[in-house]
């Protein structure tokens, strides 16, 4: 009997495949949360999310902001996860249309959630100390607008420039208190210094009195600025069981240009999967540069053919397609 039954779930495992049934990433994985310093799922189990990036939503990459390209990067890509980076100070962003922004973020979230898929609401400001009443703000009509929703994951400050951690840290612990209000349980997502690189500093340092805080670790895998020693930095830090959540990262160097160097590339990769260290590539757009993932003109509505896609969004796509379940 016992044998007739593992018989008759496999092949029911088997019609489902098949038929084009298959589990979204948030049915396998659920509500995620933080234990031991790694991201684990609904079961406790270490959950590596894996995906894209869209770039600045202004400038060349707002265009692909739309339900359709989200489709794409589920279907074809393979994503568990979207990074969305919301604009703040440059003209056009959020500090100068809000509405126009808020909506334009939300079309896409409201996609992603749809196709079972995670979101990452990236607060995307070098300079967020200087504008903490608009975020608080906009976290705070997200977070009512997605109460205590399993796929929303919040980063709060994308990359602080040359600011101090008790800066970084206090506007946190306001950010999280007040998505808190309407968010119990979130990931909430904290930078660090000089472009989210002194997660080794902040290990000794880190935010108490909230459940469920990461810390954004960002690198750019051929840039001679971040290689092992800036590894062995993060290592440090995953040794203090410091959750980290690489939020961003390219093949390319931190300009957004220079080599991409398939080895140095690798090395990084590996690095984060050793760690099971869920990661977003940079970038969604068809600017003529190294870590962007499709060249100049390519479709908007997301049917890119292999022509239409940069040697990083070859490689970007090949890497998702082949570790994501």
């Amino acid at each position: 009997m016992k044998h007739i039954k593992i018989f008759t779930v496999a092949v029911i495992l088997c019609l489902l495949h098949k038929s084009g049934i298959s589990q979204t990433a948030v049915q396998r994985h659920g509500s995620l949360s933080i234990k031991q310093g790694k991201i684990v799922d609904q079961h406790d189990k270490i959950v590596q999310l894996r995906g894209i990036s869209f770039s600045w939503s202004i400038w060349g990459g707002k265009k692909y902001y739309t339900p359709e390209v989200v489709d794409r990067l589920v279907d074809d890509f393979k994503v568990n996860l979207i990074r969305v980076a919301l604009a703040v100070e440059p003209d056009g962003g959020y500090l100068q249309s809000p509405e126009e922004q808020f909506t334009l973020i939300k079309n896409v979230v409201d996609r992603a959630l749809q196709r079972g898929i995670y979101v990452l609401i990236d607060w995307h400001d070098h300079h967020a100390g200087h504008n903490i009443n608009q975020a608080k703000a906009f976290f705070t009509r997200m977070a009512q607008q997605y109460p205590d929703h399993p796929q929303l994951i919040y980063e709060i400050w994308n990359e602080p420039e040359r600011t101090t951690w008790q800066v970084v840290k206090s506007y946190a612990e306001e950010l999280i208190h007040t998505i808190r209000k309407d968010a119990k349980n979130n990931i909430i997502v904290v930078g660090s210094p000089h472009w989210d690189q002194d997660v080794d500093s902040v290990a000794s340092d880190r935010i108490l009195g909230f459940n469920n805080i990461a810390y954004s670790f960002h690198f750019y895998a051929s840039d001679p600025n971040h290689q092992e020693q800036l590894r062995d930095r993060a290592q440090k830090a995953i040794g203090q069981q410091l959750p980290l959540f690489v939020t961003e990262w390219g093949v390319g160097e931190a300009d957004g240009n220079g080599q991409f160097d398939l080895k140095k590339t690798k090395i990084w990769l590996d690095w984060m999967e050793n760690n099971q260290l869920s990661w977003a590539n940079w970038n969604l757009t068809d600017k003529d540069e190294t870590t962007a993932l499709l060249k100049p003109m390519a479709p908007l509505h997301g049917h890119w053919k292999k022509q239409h896609l940069t040697p990083a969004g070859q490689y970007i796509k090949a890497q998702l397609r082949t570790l994501n379940p």
